[in-house]
């Protein structure tokens, strides 16, 4: 037996809807311009959905791929091997090690330049080694100039650019210029957007000093588009947009739905890609009066069915919910009952079973006429879509459904 590759029976599971990715999908296509790459962005274990899941999927519906760390363009580009299928562009946005970056001009895989310091890192040492290694079979290492436009975290300001430019000439035989990219600050937050306009203008003119610097006989790449940004700031998408929550199905925020409603001729039509669900561990009968978890939260005011659910704060079920969610049994909602545990929940089955019986209790998702979405954990839970699907366990099955 494969211990590794063997899931215990008592424990949640994660199914993903294989129409639901098209569907998300098809939704970007439909409003993108017939030129724009559609890139898919697989960082934080493809949002929590399950890495090699999703790529299983994904790689035939998208143009390219944005990861933040090589060791997943690695595994792409294994996937790929094992599957005797074409490459996809793979774009790594992350920080990035010296022998990272030959490995990475090896399997051309593209980076992204972030800061003026490769030089003084030895990155350049370590490509010169690559290519007399390599012989006559290397191609320069092809690398997105991060332009820091307002975020505050990784990229190089527009002023830097004169410090940049002639390190990237002096080593021309070793990388390539693709594009020039940036991330948004604050799209999805609001619904009024002159901050990200400016940062429009700012990426724009970092992409004309560089283009006009350097006499390219090629296209220098722009983009900033994430997924709030690729539906309600058209004027961003250039040539690539990098689209992330929402081809999981989930809407960054309910603010962009707002924009995208005003700028929009029709709301897209998102589909949650994700079910979560959990098999009870026991049933049981509890009288009037007895209490239940740590800290005696809840007290029975009556006679109560119980469920005991394997599942817990180690899961990624966040223990902010303790006495406050409801889960999905045959299509009811049955309250969480005190403190979520490390590795249990107790749930009220009083008005849907009769018996001691198993149930399946849906945690995130849709049973009957019923949804639990990750927008309702997130609101019981103080925080955002993005962290309750991130969050749960990659030690967690994952199987993919039509």
């Amino acid at each position: 037996m494969d211990i590794e590759h063997e899931y215990a029976e008592h424990s949640s599971w994660v199914e993903l809807s294989k129409s639901a990715f098209l569907n998300n999908v098809n939704a970007y296509r439909s409003v993108m311009e017939s030129h724009v790459l559609l890139g898919c962005v697989l960082k934080g274990n493809a949002y929590g959905h399950g890495f090699k899941e999703s790529l299983k999927v994904l790689h035939d519906l998208a143009d390219l791929f944005f990861v933040i760390n090589p060791i997943d363009a690695f595994k792409i580009r294994n996937y790929e091997k094992e599957h005797a299928i074409p490459h996809k562009r793979i774009v790594v946005l992350g920080a990035i090690t010296q022998n990272e970056i030959a490995d990475c001009a090896k399997r051309f895989i593209e980076v992204a330049l972030t800061d003026d310091r490769w030089e003084e890192d030895g990155f350049f040492e370590s490509l010169q080694e690559t290519i007399k290694k390599s012989k006559d079979n290397y191609r320069p290492l092809k690398v997105h100039i991060h332009i820091d436009t307002g975020l505050g975290r990784e990229g190089i300001l527009v002023e830097h650019l004169e410090t940049v430019l002639p390190m990237l000439k002096k080593y021309s035989h070793l990388v390539h210029i693709q594009g020039v990219m940036s991330h948004f600050s604050n799209v999805e937050d609001v619904t009024e957007q002159d901050y990200a306009r400016d940062q429009i203008t700012l990426l724009e003119k970092a992409h004309h000093i560089i283009t006009q610097t350097g006499h390219f006989s090629h296209t220098i790449e722009k983009h900033i588009a994430q997924s709030a940004a690729t539906f309600v700031l058209p004027q961003c998408r250039f040539e690539i947009v990098r689209t992330g929550i929402s081809l999981y199905g989930l809407w960054p925020s309910p603010e962009t739905r707002i924009s995208a409603r005003v700028v929009m001729p029709e709301l897209p039509k998102l589909k949650p890609v994700l079910t979560w669900r959990c098999k009870s561990q026991y049933v049981k009968q509890v009288n009037a009066g007895s209490f239940i978890g740590y800290g005696c939260t809840y007290r029975a005011e009556h006679v109560m069915r119980i469920a005991v659910l394997p599942v817990g704060y180690f899961d990624g079920y966040p223990r902010q919910l303790s006495n406050k969610a409801h889960v999905l049994v045959n299509g009811h909602r049955c309250q969480v009952l005190g403190r979520v545990m490390m590795n249990h929940i107790v749930i009220d089955i009083t008005n849907v079973s009769t018996n001691n019986d198993p149930v399946v209790a849906t945690l995130l998702g849709t049973d009957g006429r019923e949804t639990v979405s990750a927008d309702q954990l997130a609101t019981w839970s103080d925080t955002i879509n993005y962290e309750i699907v991130t969050r749960i366990g990659p030690h967690l099955k994952r199987v993919v459904l039509p």
